[in-house]
């Protein structure tokens, strides 16, 4: 029987054709996406779901997704869809994360146009048979100086446009290289001075915890008078209400944005202010790019579907179906170990080295390279995956480099990975035993034998007595409870670490109470994707 696909959103034809070509059955419903209840209660018949934006994927559709294998999103964001629900029923979640980054980059630029000359505005007047010309002074780009935050796939492309515009660009970017940063031509700078130099501000970083509110009301304080801000990458990332009575003080001269903290956006405090610019989330609303996207989410489907091919997956690695029999663990593993490093790393990272010791080293190398590296630039971008993060990786300028070996020890194989950053090395290492559950066997070359948990604690000290007391009796106090407990030590008296596995998130009282000991040079509270 031919495999199954709903299309719950507006895709083009030559998508739908695609599916049709290609020997599968498919279901085109584009106003679907908008009836919650009636989709929850056909999907059971499909093996595929193909959406865009409209269509949200809860845990609810997903409990009656007795057939589905498979959810594609023509289009970057996966907001709209549960991926941990997702993951739990063994349904695979893809995206196209290339598809529509120059018609995003465009809008940006577009927008920064629009607001430096007030065009909207001007245009309604002419529109109402007034002939304003003095009313609307404008302000030039060229030479203006531009801040970026964020410097990756987009902001890389709206970095490069400004340059050909002869503004002087300025980039904010924890991951971005000073090496990366002159090979595109630009000056790496810190929120704070970018903050203050800068004529425009150009967003274009994901919706996360690091970057949610980054232009709060107190950064919107430290700008440059008469700045202009321009969002085009997600709602949330700017205090709307702060940014609104900023541009009736005059501090802040316009603004552009695409993008809200609540959408759709029928009222919010930007809306009637003068020289704001505002429109309905068009970033990637380009005739080239939905086309784009569409066409990509048919060929990944289908090639899934009919294959087993995985590309472009958020929550599995692009590995072929008889590679992912045996690879599965390990690829589990290599993602664990990138997101150790990722999380314990603040500065920008300069090379990612790999070791592949033993059994492993035999393995598809390429997919648990990304594995690795998605782990470690998933703090940074939520929506990298497996494909995709080689690219942000080389695009940031850092250097991937991979070393095999035969069985040097005990385990039968493992994998060891070392970052490097200007200020130091770190270095974590593990393997998967025989039971196949991976686990942390190294950590800055301490030895451990750590099981791995969906929250964990780390911390460093010196090997002093009082360091387990310590931390049960925090843990104990603030009602955590220690599902494993590891130590590990370099030698006695010397650098020592503990890594615990708990039940639950740990209080950030708690974290203050071990720091507050004096005992502890680090703690750290770490997530991992464990299903």
């Amino acid at each position: 029987m031919a495999p199954k696909v709903l299309i719950s959103d507006s895709l083009s034809e030559a998508a739908v054709q695609i599916f049709k070509d290609r020997g599968i059955d498919v279901d085109f419903q584009p106003d679907l996406g908008k009836d919650k209840d009636k989709l929850a209660a056909i999907i059971g018949g499909y093996d595929g779901l193909a959406i865009r934006s409209a269509t949200k994927v809860t845990e609810k559709i997903l409990e009656n997704a007795t057939n589905l294998k498979v959810i594609a999103r023509a289009g970057i964001g996966t907001d709209n869809i549960d991926k941990d629900a997702a993951s739990k029923k063994g349904v695979i979640v893809m995206n196209t994360p290339f598809g529509n980054m120059i018609t995003t980059a465009e809008h940006a630029i577009a927008m920064m146009f629009a607001v430096a000359r007030q065009i909207p505005e001007a245009s309604a007047s002419t529109h109402a048979g007034k002939w304003e010309k003095s009313k609307f002074m404008g302000v030039e780009l060229t030479g203006k100086t531009l801040g970026v935050i964020g410097a990756g796939n987009i902001g890389g492309i709206v970095c490069d446009r400004a340059r050909g515009l002869k503004m002087k660009v300025i980039a904010y970017d924890p991951f971005l290289s000073e090496e990366k940063a002159q090979k595109m031509g630009v000056e790496k700078v810190e929120l704070d001075d970018l903050l203050a130099r800068a004529d425009f501000i150009t967003l274009h970083v994901p919706y996360t915890d690091q970057t949610a509110n980054i232009l709060s009301r107190e950064a919107l304080a430290k700008t440059k008078k008469g700045v202009r801000i321009i969002n085009c990458a997600r709602g949330g990332l700017v205090d709307e209400e702060a940014l609104a009575d900023a541009l009736k003080s005059g501090h802040v001269a316009g603004a552009g944005f695409d993008v809200f903290k609540i959408e759709p956006a029928t009222e919010n405090p930007l809306f009637g202010l003068p020289n704001v610019v505002v429109t309905p989330h068009l970033g990637a609303a380009t005739t080239e790019a939905q086309e784009n996207v569409a066409l990509q989410v048919a060929e990944q489907m289908s090639d899934y579907l009919l294959t087993g091919a995985v590309s472009n997956a958020l929550n599995m690695p692009s590995v072929t179906a008889e590679e992912a029999k045996v690879m599965g663990p390990w690829i589990t593993l290599a993602g664990h170990l990138g997101a150790f490093i990722g999380q314990m790393t603040d500065e920008p990272i300069k090379a990612i080295n790999i070791l592949y010791d033993g059994q492993v080293s035999q393995m598809n190398l390429s997919a648990l390279n990304c594995a690795v590296v998605a782990g470690i630039m998933k703090r940074a971008n939520p929506d990298v995956n497996m494909v995709s993060a080689p690219v942000v990786a080389r695009e940031k300028g850092i250097q991937i480099s991979t070393t095999n070996q035969d069985k040097s020890g005990v385990f039968d194989g493992y994998v060891k990975v070392t970052v490097v950053t200007a200020k130091r090395e770190r270095s974590i290492a593990g393997t998967v035993f025989s039971d196949g559950k991976p686990r942390f066997i190294q950590i800055k070359g301490i030895n451990i034998d750590a099981e791995i948990g969906a929250h964990m604690l780390y911390t460093t000290n010196e090997d002093v007595p009082g360091i387990i007391g310590a931390l049960g009796q925090t843990m104990g106090t603030n009602g955590v409870n220690i599902a494993n407990f590891t130590l590990g030590r370099s030698a006695a008296k010397g650098e020592a670490i503990a890594l615990l596995y708990i039940d639950g998130p740990v209080p950030e009282t708690a974290l203050k109470q071990l720091q507050d000991t004096g005992l502890f040079t680090q703690v750290k509270e770490l997530e991992f994707d464990v299903a």
